[in-house]
């Protein structure tokens, strides 16, 4: 599992979190911030790009360049109504290009450029993926991302498209509503069997700039989606700007200053905003609210309290209802049948917001989940599950559809009649297949689109071409399938087109072959099985078959089975025909939404260039940081009397602090925008004058423990030659020579040692001393060495008696019966 990291990113309108699957269970991953949350921001400037915290700290100095806001940009056209309301709050430059989609213009190394919101996205999730590779040290390729749950088509193509530009492998687009239903569920231990009524909650998921309320179902082992409602325009961004424009209009009165005329001053106001907004949530008391220098040099001052806030926001509480209700509708459920109400999100934490749910369900709401990190984790526990790297717990997700969608076709020349179906209603479970037959003798076209309300403005998903379809022999129409699929990210494709085409064999076949049809009819009929659990759809036509001719079978591939058709004859002999069926792959050509090949290649190539110059320019930052650093920190102890001062001449120290005070000069004047090499040479300069110094301090502080330890060796040999004077028994096996040699090695040491403290005592600080640490301690090392190879000989063994002798020693040792026995003595 180290090897291969499995992640989960829940992608938010404002901020973004990561999480980890490991053996002990799922973790958050914090940024360079060491914060658990990562802003979704990208700034601009003359030399790179900021990502993260640092584009969202410098959002009031960069304004113009700092692009927000994008996962409600995605997947849409300039002229959409819902991306002109978004636009009108945002503050960068925002055009239309040629293709009718949504240009940013941003300065970006000193030149403008253009780029699209999947890119800017992009550039976000390249952000999340190095602070996920950074934090386990391993690359990061496979991933879930979240996404939420009234997402179209388009805008979860859009987000795959940007997934694949920052080189990420989403194995799942999952739904925000299932992510969190997946960490609630889980973990329970005690939900009822499979065949027991299941465990039903509602989740509320009140975010920075959505609410989705959802129905789920729980059994041991998996979880089903019952139903799920939504309001993409409700969150806590809209109760920020509903008091920013209370706040606005009282100092405008009393202040005579626009808030609104000022982007800067709206959004430093839209930031104090909700400083309070979460101040309220947790106090019912009046709470002050000031800005300094807000505009013209004023400074503003005002006051709010909670009931204050809920009269202002009414109209968006009242929205709040509506969609639990919604909720509660679609699920058809009862209150006595729901177990509990669950709330996640950080605008779930408003009061008010709580009271509601008490008001709708009769419950008081439950805060099991991390409101935060919920999605998150949900996330990577489903790319546990989909990555065969890690062992999880089984557990089976079922989510819905939340729009109903409708397949159209065109009616051919002389087959069947135009018309549309129903294909996957509303709440219908997902992934999941449907087989669609038709009849044609052309190629024709496919449609599909949603049926209702959907808040995007427009309704199409795409059309297919189902290419390559010729009659049959006698010229009538084939029978064509196709397959329609919602796949594991809720997107809707044309996944194949398959033309059945029939014969009759004229001649008799050979055992063989026949075996070998028989086989390829057995697999066909068991692809037809399983087409047939997925779905599959006879749509009526014009013109009827034989009535006694048998329906032809799927087949895969491009093999012959044969089918038998049993009729009489005019004169009543029975005669038996056989029938070949084949399947043949038809190629489709999909005019849907989203960016070409060609396209993609162009815009990831184009980012792993802007992560090459940011790269280096970090290191080039990272370059000069340590030079200046480096120029601080020298003349700070070059000053100091009780530092580096005391280890240089007078002379010599004001020479090298006019170099580190020119230096300091040249860091910002000529040399603000030099190379990586540049700032590297001077440092090493600088490192050629002051290291010597500074190993002269550490030298002189070092060395007295050092030589202390050096005496304490000699002093430990002057022990050790006593007891050996002493006759002591531990020393006895030692020769003279060998003896002689140690008082020898202690003698040289010892006047060695003298003479180097005399030396060293004698020594100016400001010069290289004449002995190094280095060379006494390996002066101790030799002492030690040979010293210890002779007094650690260990003392020959002695010969072992003879067998008969040891007995003797053994029955002569055995005390007398009155005697007490004696201690047991060994051999040595």
């Amino acid at each position: 599992m180290a090897a291969m990291s499995v992640i989960g990113i829940d992608l938010g309108n404002e901020s973004c979190y990561i999480a980890v699957a490991k053996a002990g269970g799922i973790e958050t991953i914090a940024n360079d911030y060491s914060l658990r949350s990562t802003p979704s921001y990208v700034a601009f400037s003359g030399k790179n790009r900021i990502l993260g915290v640092a584009a969202k700290n410098q959002q009031v100095t960069n304004m113009k360049n700092t692009v927000y806001g994008l996962k409600r940009l995605i997947g849409r056209k300039f002229r959409d109504v819902h991306v002109q309301r978004e636009l009108k709050w945002l503050p960068f430059n925002a055009l239309e290009d040629r293709n009718g989609n949504i240009g940013i213009k941003v300065n970006y190394l000193n030149e403008e450029h253009v780029f699209s919101p999947e890119q800017c996205l992009a550039m976000v999730l390249t952000k999340l993926k190095d602070t996920a590779s950074s934090a386990l040290q391993t690359p990061i390729n496979d991933c879930v991302i979240s996404v939420p749950s009234y997402f179209t088509n388009n805008e979860r193509k859009a987000l795959l498209d940007c997934a694949a530009i920052s080189g990420l492998n989403v194995l799942r687009l999952f739904n925000e509503t299932a992510a969190t239903a997946l960490s609630y569920g889980i973990y329970k231990q005690d939900l009822p069997g499979p065949e027991e009524s299941p465990r039903n909650v509602i989740f509320l998921d009140c975010g920075y700039a959505s609410l989705q309320v959802f129905a789920c179902a729980f059994n041991k082992g998996k979880l089903k989606m019952l139903a799920t409602a939504s309001d993409p325009h409700l969150g806590g961004r809209d109760v920020d700007r509903l008091l920013a424009d209370h706040f606005s209009a009282e100092f405008q009165q009393k202040y005579h200053i626009d808030a609104k005329s000022n982007a800067r001053a709206y959004i430093r106001l839209l930031a104090e905003v909700e400083k309070l907004k979460k101040q309220m949530s947790a106090n019912s008391t009046t709470l002050p609210l000031g800005i300094e220098c807000f505009m013209n040099d004023k400074d503003v001052r005002s006051e709010m309290k909670r009931t204050d806030m809920e009269a202002i926001c009414a109209g968006l509480f009242q929205r709040v209802e509506d969609t639990l209700r919604k909720c509660l509708q679609q699920s058809a459920l009862n209150l006595n049948e729901i177990y509990a109400v669950e709330i996640v999100g950080g605008s779930s934490r408003i009061p008010a917001i709580k009271q509601l749910i008490e008001k709708v369900f009769h419950k008081q709401p439950s805060t099991t989940l991390n409101q935060d990190e919920a999605v998150s984790r949900g996330c990577a526990l489903q790319c546990a599950m989909l990555s065969p790297a890690v062992r999880v717990r089984e557990f089976s997700v079922t989510d819905v559809q939340n729009y109903p969608i409708q397949v159209a076709w065109e009616a051919s020349p002389g087959g069947e009649t135009a018309g549309d179906i129903e294909a996957f209603p509303v709440n219908h479970p997902v992934p999941f297949s449907k087989l669609l037959t038709f009849y044609r003798s052309e190629s024709f076209s496919i449609k599909a689109f949603y049926n209702g309300q959907i808040p995007y403005p427009d309704n199409n998903i795409g059309t297919w071409l189902v290419k390559d379809i010729r009659p049959a022999a006698d010229g009538k129409p084939q029978k064509v399938k196709v397959k329609v699929r919602i796949n594991l990210h809720g997107i809707m494709t044309v996944s194949s087109a398959s033309l059945i085409e029939a014969k009759e064999a004229a001649e008799s076949e050979s055992p063989e072959s026949e075996k070998q049809n028989a086989e390829a009819a057995e697999q066909q009929q068991n692809g037809e099985q399983a087409a047939g659990q997925q779905g599959e759809t006879d749509l009526p036509r014009e013109g009827a078959e034989a009535t006694q001719q048998q329906s032809a079978e799927v087949g895969s591939g491009t093999s012959w089975t044969k089918k038998i058709s049993t009729w009489f004859s005019g004169d009543g002999e029975k005669e038996k025909k056989k029938r070949l069926v084949k399947s043949v792959e038809l190629p489709i050509e999909a005019l849907t939404f989203g960016f070409s090949n060609v396209e993609l290649n162009k815009f990831t190539e184009q980012e792993f260039k802007m992560i090459a110059s940011d790269k280096q320019e970090k290191e080039r930052a990272d370059s000069r940081n340590a030079l200046e650093e480096y120029v601080y920190e020298l003349r700070g102890k070059m000053q100091s009397e009780d530092d580096l001062g005391l280890y240089i001449l007078q002379s010599d120290r004001d020479t090298i602090v006019r170099q580190l005070d020119d230096m300091e000069t040249w860091l910002y004047e000529d040399g603000e925008d030099c190379n990586k090499q540049v700032y590297i040479d001077k440092l090493a300069e600088l490192k050629s004058k002051g290291e010597p110094v500074q190993q002269r301090k550490i030298e002189c502080e070092l060395r007295p423990a050092i030589v202390e330890d050096f005496a304490r060796s000699l002093q430990l040999c002057v022990k050790a030659l006593e007891l050996i004077r002493n006759n002591d028994p531990r020393y006895s096996h030692l020769t003279d020579e060998e003896v002689s040699k140690v008082d020898q090695a202690f003698q040289g040491s010892y006047q060695w040692l003298e003479q180097t403290r005399s030396k060293l005592g004698a020594a100016p600080k400001h010069l290289p001393p004449p002995i190094t640490i280095a060379q006494i301690r390996q002066e101790k090392c030799n002492f030690d060495n040979t010293v210890n190879s002779i007094l650690n000989k260990p003392p020959p063994k002695a010969p072992s008696p003879p067998k008969e002798e040891k007995a003797n020693a053994q029955e002569n040792a055995k005390p007398e019966p009155n005697q007490a026995p004696q201690d047991n003595m060994e051999w040595s």
